[in-house]
């Protein structure tokens, strides 16, 4: 029971820190163009890796993993992050961490498309209320500067878990051949190398001074989300099951509304209240597993 605690307490802390990387976007793209935020917080991130370079690089390479590893840092960082970047200019931080709350039903559809494990009736059922959920919170989004375009913004932010779910469904299979740190280490190196053509493109603004207020949610990115968060959740993943582990992101909706609220002034209006329950009642739902007893469940976690 204690080592099952281990890897618990571990995604834990990375969903509290995960919740708070949305604040810290949003509050460096005040500052600064996207890509440079983005680039920044994986250039940081490489620069930390490279005092530890030697003690991450040990893996068991295996045939063909290279298609693994390739698809697991185009789907995140590479492209999870192009979504999520353009999903918070046109969305509220709020409203992009509920969308998150249907990364734990995706990562379960994987597992049946791609690992043959099947869903409970209720775990469809689920799903729908969850969709319906963020479908209606997307649309009964209020236009205001934090959120211009609030429905594009989450549409985007769900191509985002899209992405995250592709991520989780091959970090699980590697990782028992590859360390928990060579992974995240190997996100880092991977990120930089993609995002840095995006500085010299025509569209991106490059910072013409040093501003405090932009540069330390960088840093903060780089450090505590990209090594801290992914490190930690990655560690948990490799531990426990790929869809049990994916359930903990329900958490962040949760972490994202009161932070929004407390350090950014963000608020739901009434209707998407209601949508956000039903996102959550669906995710819950979706996690219920009929029939089984308190024994069993214990057994399964295990």
């Amino acid at each position: 029971m204690f080592s099952l605690w281990i890897p618990v307490s571990s995604l834990l802390v990375a969903m509290a820190l995960w919740s708070s990387s949305f604040i810290a976007l949003k509050m460096a793209f005040v500052h600064y163009d996207p890509m440079v935020v983005i680039f920044g917080r994986m250039f940081v991130a490489a620069v930390c890796f490279m005092f530890f370079l030697k003690a991450v690089m040990r893996f068991e390479y295996r045939s063909g993993d290279w298609r693994l590893l390739l698809l697991m840092v185009a789907s995140e960082p590479c492209l999870y992050f192009l979504f999520e970047a353009h999903a918070l200019q046109n969305t509220s931080a709020t409203q992009a961490g509920m969308i998150t709350a249907l990364a734990p039903l995706l990562v379960a559809m994987g597992a049946l498309i791609f690992l043959a494990e099947r869903l409970h009736k209720m775990a469809w059922v689920g799903f729908a209320v969850a969709v319906i959920g963020a479908v209606w919170l997307s649309m009964a989004g209020d236009v205001s500067e934090s959120a211009p375009n609030p429905l594009l913004g989450n549409f985007l932010e769900f191509c985002a878990m899209v992405c995250a779910t592709c991520y989780t469904l091959c970090l699980k299979h590697l990782s028992t051949r590859y360390s928990t740190w060579f992974l995240t280490a190997m996100q880092a190196f991977c990120g930089t190398i993609f995002f840095a053509p995006f500085l010299f493109l025509p569209s991106t603004q490059l910072p013409t001074q040093v501003v405090p207020e932009g540069i330390w949610p960088i840093v903060y990115l780089g450090t505590l989300i990209n090594i801290g968060a992914y490190g930690l959740y990655n560690f948990g993943v490799s531990r426990i099951n790929a869809g049990q582990a994916s359930a903990f992101i329900n958490l962040i909706p949760v972490f994202t509304l009161g932070l929004a609220f407390w350090l950014l002034g963000e608020r739901l209006n009434g209707q998407q209240l209601i949508a956000s329950l039903f996102v959550l009642g669906g995710v819950l739902l979706s996690q219920w597993q009929p029939g089984k007893s308190k024994k069993d469940k214990v057994a399964s976690f295990a």
